[in-house]
């Protein structure tokens, strides 16, 4: 086992790890609730960019149902976030010849 090659991997991968997450800042998703009465675009690192709201649902005694689209629009953006960014990582250390799912320690 050649440490300083270890040490020369580990510096490669912490490297594309960085460069792949700044990536990924740009990169959208885009969550809907409420049959897409409710959308939203989101970064993968969970910036919202954009929220639509369809105005037939926007009536005072319809609030908390807003809220909730709100929230679950969110929420559904968020795991399409979480998934691509699972996506790529898998995707990085498979071209390194790493196993996925591989814990860093970084």
């Amino acid at each position: 086992m050649n440490i300083a090659k270890m040490m020369q991997q580990a510096k490669e991968m912490q490297g594309k790890m960085e460069e792949m997450q700044a990536k990924m800042g740009d990169v959208e998703v885009h969550g809907e609730s409420g049959g897409g009465l409710v959308k939203v675009t989101m970064t993968c690192k969970s910036e919202i960019r954009a929220l639509d709201i369809d105005s037939s649902i926007l009536v005072a005694s319809e609030k908390e149902i807003v809220e909730d689209l709100i929230k679950a629009a969110i929420n559904d953006a968020k795991a399409k976030a979480d998934a691509k960014m699972a996506d790529e990582t898998s995707s990085m250390m498979g071209d390194m010849g790493l196993p996925a799912g591989m814990k860093l320690p970084f």
